[in-house]
């Protein structure tokens, strides 16, 4: 099965609610306005009922494109975590050139798939790899996010190609999590630099690097503890690591990824923004796409930071994680087709 097919089976939470939302939309272009006084016998679902329920629209319904469709277009991305400003963004670019033009279901859905990949088109770009020997990849976020799991994918994926990678776990803290990640790195063949549980994570990462440049590899992925963003001790933590491995090398990290789990929503944009202030985020990584209805946060993300879109992840085998595609992730993300 292709990432695409992947990606487009496993965000059916996101993509169904969007599909049967926008037939809902399209299929209400003969419902009775709100001030109309129509006895009616027995309630129907409205609206919203139909957006986030299985009753959906007549999927052959097409409906003019006004001012009212936009505004329910717009509610229905808002739903699906996509924010205020991107969601007006979205549907005013659908809009021009469109108004007053009948549309379908489909054609309502191809748009706003259209719209999407165009915000996030500037941001899809691959994890840059520098002559630095080794390049240090520091990978940060919250508790649970998918860092363990995510390093031992890239790992793998870039030990396939022909690098030679080392692991540092650097969550000292959790005997649990060194455990997963020396799983993964014998998975990958890679690695893996640990220290007694409790040691200090920066002297860790110091001594990583240090061990990285005498073996000659061209990557040192660095594993943190898993950091809420409320706790000012483990982020100045964090910061302390990142001043350690600049004491080693003024220009590392030369990446410092960012791992967000799509479930958390919009939660989401308030972790970019803090480890942004901490860690100098150069890029983004979105896990657990498969385990959400509100994938529209990924388009929020970089419509508002512009940061680079790196890969994301909707599952846990080593190939469920792969470079982000604007275009594939839009069509999968509204239910459209290819």
């Amino acid at each position: 099965m292709s990432f695409f097919n992947k990606l487009k089976s496993r965000l059916f939470k996101s993509a169904s609610k969007l599909e049967e939302g926008v037939d809902a939309i399209v299929g209400d272009a003969n419902a009775v306005p709100p001030d109309a006084v129509t006895p009616a016998p027995a309630p129907k679902p409205g609206l919203l009922d139909r957006l986030v329920g299985r009753s959906g629209g007549d999927p052959a319904a097409r409906r003019a494109l006004d001012d009212t469709m936009l505004e329910q277009l717009e509610d229905l991305l808002i739903a699906a975590d996509m924010g205020v400003q991107t969601a007006a963004r979205v549907t005013a670019n659908m809009a021009e050139g469109r108004f007053g033009k009948r549309l379908s279901g489909a054609e309502v859905r191809a748009l706003m798939a259209q719209e999407i990949a165009r915000i996030m088109e500037p941001v899809a770009r691959p994890m840059p790899l520098y002559p630095n020997r080794p390049q240090v990849v520091l990978v940060v976020g919250v508790n649970g996010s998918g860092k363990t799991t995510t390093i031992g994918k890239l790992a793998s994926q870039f030990r396939a190609a022909g690098k030679t990678v080392v692991i540092a776990a650097g969550d000292t803290f959790r005997a649990a999590a060194v455990e997963q990640l020396q799983v993964w790195g014998e998975r990958a063949g890679v690695p893996v630099l640990t220290a007694p549980e409790g040691s200090d994570p920066a002297s860790l990462a110091f001594d990583a690097m240090t061990k990285a440049a005498e073996s000659g590899a061209d990557l040192l992925l660095i594993d943190t503890a898993g950091r809420l963003q409320n706790r000012a001790d483990l982020m100045e933590e964090l910061s302390k690591i990142v001043r350690v491995i600049r004491k080693k090398d003024p220009s590392a990290p030369h990446n410092t990824l960012l791992v967000l789990d799509a479930t958390t929503g919009q939660n989401a944009l308030q972790q970019v923004e803090i480890f942004r202030k901490l860690a100098d985020v150069t890029g983004l990584v979105m896990t657990k796409l498969d385990g959400t209805a509100r994938g529209g946060v990924l388009v929020a993300l970089a419509d508002r930071f512009g940061l680079p879109i790196h890969a994301i992840g909707v599952g846990e085998q080593i190939d469920d994680l792969a470079p982000f595609d604007p275009e594939e992730f839009a069509l999968a993300l509204t239910g459209s087709e290819s």
